[in-house]
Order: C-alpha cells, then sequence, then structure tokens
C-alpha cells in the first residue's frame, strides 16, 4: 500500500462533507509530508473542532480519527521503499487526477445524468480513438443492468445512428476535446430530434446542444498517453455513474435481478 491509497476514501465521500469536514478533507488531500495529525494539532492548525474531525473520519469509513491518522501515517513509512522506474511518476498522475477530480464532480449533474440512463427507452453512446474504447466499456458493464444501450465509434455510423434519435432515446457523447465534428453534429441532429443529448469532456466551451455537460479534469500533454490513459477521469465518472443507477431506489431489485442473471449467463458453457 503506498502513502496516498488512504486518499480515494477522503475523494469518494467528498459531497458528504460539510463546510467546516472540507477543509479537513483539502488539508489531507495537498499534504505529502509526516508530522503531527493528533486532533490537538490539527485543531490548532486548521481552527476545526476535534468533533468536527471525529465526524470527518467516521463519514470516510473510520471508527474514528485516531484510526484515520493510523491508517493516513502508515504510508509515510513505506515511502523509502525502491519502486519501479517510472512508477511514481504514473502515481504522481493518478493522484493529481484524483485531487482535481474533487472539485469537477458535480454530484446533481451526474444523478441527472444516471436517472436520464435509467428512464431512457433507448441510449446511444458516441466516441471516436480511446473515447470509442471508454464507451464501448461502458456499454459491457451498463447492459448488466438492463439498460438497452448501443456504441458507435465510426464518423457515418454516428451520422446514422443520431438520425434514430428521438424523445424516448438518450444521447452519451465521449470526447475529451469536444471538438470532433462527427460528435458535434450527432448530438446536433439527435437533439433537434428531440433526444436527450449528454457529453463527457474537458472543453470548458459552450454545447448549447446539450442537456447536460458532465467536466472532467486533464492535465498537459495527457491526451498524448505516454503516461497513463487519458480516459482515466472518464472512467471515473462512468463508476460513478454507475454506482447511482444500480443503487437507483426505484429499480434496485431488478436490477439486482438482471446483474445476476447476466453474470450467470456469462459464465454458461
Amino acid at each position: 500500500m503506498f502513502w496516498e491509497s488512504i486518499l480515494p476514501l477522503v475523494v469518494e465521500n467528498y459531497q458528504k462533507f460539510t463546510r467546516v469536514e472540507r477543509i479537513i478533507a483539502d488539508y489531507f488531500i495537498a499534504n505529502k509530508e509526516k508530522q503531527d495529525f493528533s486532533s490537538k494539532a490539527m485543531k490548532n492548525r486548521l481552527f476545526v473542532s476535534e468533533a468536527s474531525l471525529s465526524r470527518f473520519a467516521q463519514k470516510c469509513g473510520f471508527r474514528g480519527y485516531r484510526e484515520f491518522v493510523y491508517r493516513y501515517e502508515e504510508g509515510f513509512a513505506e515511502q523509502n521503499i525502491s519502486v519501479p522506474i517510472g512508477f511514481q511518476e504514473i502515481l504522481n498522475v493518478y493522484r493529481e487526477l484524483l485531487k482535481q477530480m474533487v472539485s469537477y464532480i458535480d454530484k446533481e449533474s451526474i444523478c441527472r445524468l444516471s436517472n436520464l440512463i435509467n428512464t431512457a427507452k433507448y441510449v446511444s453512446v458516441i466516441g471516436v480513438g480511446s473515447s470509442g474504447l471508454v464507451a464501448r466499456e461502458m456499454k459491457s458493464r451498463f447492459m448488466r443492468l438492463g439498460i438497452l444501450m448501443d456504441v458507435s465509434t465510426e464518423s457515418d455510423e454516428m451520422k446514422m445512428q443520431s438520425v434514430l434519435q428521438n424523445e424516448e432515446t438518450l444521447l452519451i457523447a465521449i470526447s475529451l476535446s469536444g471538438n470532433k465534428p462527427e460528435i458535434k453534429f450527432s448530438l446536433k441532429k439527435a437533439k433537434k430530434n428531440g433526444a436527450k443529448t449528454i457529453i463527457i469532456t474537458a472543453n470548458k466551451g459552450k454545447f448549447d446542444y446539450c442537456d447536460e455537460v458532465i467536466l472532467v479534469p486533464t492535465l498537459s500533454g495527457l491526451d498524448a498517453g505516454h503516461i497513463i490513459s487519458p480516459q482515466f477521469p472518464v472512467l471515473l465518472i462512468l463508476d460513478i455513474c454507475y454506482y447511482y443507477v444500480y443503487h437507483n431506489v426505484q429499480s434496485k431489485n431488478r436490477r439486482d435481478q438482471l446483474h445476476k442473471k447476466t453474470v450467470e449467463v456469462l459464465e454458461e458453457k
């Protein structure tokens, strides 16, 4: 276990934190050196109460603040372990993206996207290149929950698919740049036909032809894919979305049954 391994727990529960608890979370996410993490020291350092520290730790899944600190400090003792060349660089990139995800994740937007996936009669996902691979991964996972989903990764195929969109369908585009002509065309055409349109992108520009824009972070040069896959932030969003779709109160029992059946059929010979 490397020292950052506890941080995903903080990131995962960030939306549950109060304003004071987010101050505590931000400190532990940004910190990179071992120091006095006792409740007394943290109380004076962050001007928070010991009760807030305790509630923060409990929301992260620990019994109390002392257990959280113990787990957090464990990693510092292991930082001197020799790792292969490039390993730490890759971990640093993942850590930086996870830190950025905290400010990018919009629970309301993801809940709306999850509800649209749950209620749409048919879902189409489009993407080019590595985004197309993520689209196929999305289809593979969500179909196990009984979601009727199709994927288009070729320009002509996307255009033809957009013509078939209507008021009962949902079109999800995955495009980090948000500038692919075939992506724009398909979204605009689907929107004109009455479909709900979503784009998952790192582009902070305007997408007037989309009902929802899900922003994800990126780093300079990440699109080249020389260090890690540029699609890592998109996969994180899809994992969160899958969680909400699966745990939808009204369809939870049906999702459980469908998931069980799809796993069983995949194991049949």
